[in-house]
């Protein structure tokens, strides 16, 4: 099969590599496409290896059609059109991926864009319902409003009937969170996010992608008893924390990430993929969250793709097109 290889932080190969076999439990998906994050940009530069024993290639979400079966799999059957969530190898003709981490086709989504999804979803819901247990009318603050994680937070809270805020750096931008629900809009450029949202009362959850730079302003901008989830580390790793701030708001500080979970078990990938299902695709399929795509690639032009990512120039999605 082909497949694309990380030759060099900025050189990304479509070449050949060997086949892959469902084992016991797995699914062999012919990809149709394959989502882009920012985990892939840092795996090819080197700074983020898949976890051990998962696939060397690039690629943390597909959809396609459900090639093969391995032993034991039940729920699956060739044919059927799927998208899924991977530890690793979306950008491949082929992938192999445990049955629980696999979910249908929502309604209403083309195949192609229903590879956006997987990643979005379940880093959305696990980290602001199961983790931070966002309910109807708290106030969440979306920190990269126009990304791939932001457009799907912003819907994902909209449907649950909460406020939302959101940062970006550019007006059109900003405009598209408008447009997807968010009712108060910040450019971080030119705007304290602080004193805009304490303003509105404060953040009762704060998703953030930043980490270290905006660590003591994030725990200035929570409400009482607020949380703040931290799952992105673009603005650094090492901050220090004013424990007593938290006191005082009786708040919190979580940090997690997906890839790394454990596949089975409470709080796994299977355990979140089935949530995500049954709690969030009913809202993709009556149109209250839909995929933003910002660009499409053909697979062969990785790099091209990686680059517009990084360079910041895209709102939404970017996704790369396997053509068989």
């Amino acid at each position: 099969m082909l497949a694309i290889v990380a030759e060099s932080p900025d050189r990304l190969a479509w070449k050949p590599v060997p086949d892959v076999v469902p084992a016991a439990g797995e699914v062999l998906i012919k990809v149709a496409a394959a989502g882009v994050n920012r985990a892939d940009l840092l795996q090819a530069a080197g700074k983020y290896p898949p976890p051990r024993g998962a696939s060397e290639i690039i690629g943390l979400e597909v959809s396609g059609t459900i090639e093969a079966i391995g032993d034991d799999v039940t729920r699956w059957s060739p044919g059927q059109p799927v998208c899924a969530l991977l530890a690793g190898g979306g950008y491949a003709e082929y992938v192999t991926v445990p049955a629980g981490q696999v979910l249908p086709q929502p309604g209403g989504v083309e195949l192609p864009y229903a590879a956006a999804l997987p990643e979005v979803a379940c880093t959305v819901w696990s980290n602001l319902v199961m983790t931070a247990g966002l309910r109807a009318s708290q106030l969440l603050l979306v920190h990269g409003g126009a990304s791939g994680i932001g457009t799907h937070a912003i819907q994902v809270a909209r449907a649950l009937n909460c406020r939302v805020a959101v940062t970006a750096g550019s007006r059109n931008k900003l405009d598209l969170c408008a447009e997807l629900g968010a009712e108060i809009t910040i450019n971080y450029r030119n705007e304290d996010f602080v004193e805009v949202v304490r303003s509105a009362g404060g953040a009762d959850i704060i998703l953030d992608i930043m980490g270290a730079a905006y660590l003591d302003r994030n725990v200035d901008a929570l409400a009482d008893d607020g949380r703040l989830v931290v799952i992105g580390l673009q603005g650094g790793a090492k901050a220090e924390l004013n424990i007593g701030k938290l006191l005082a708001k009786r708040a919190g500080v979580l940090a997690t990430a997906l890839r790394s979970r454990p596949v089975d078990g409470p709080g796994g990938k299977c355990d979140i993929v089935a949530r995500v299902v049954d709690d969030v695709w009913p809202m993709v399929a009556d149109g209250q969250v839909r995929p933003v795509i910002g660009a499409e690639f053909p697979v062969a032009e990785a790099q091209a793709a990686h680059e517009l990512l990084a360079s910041g120039d895209v709102s939404g999605k970017v996704l790369l097109r396997v053509d068989h």
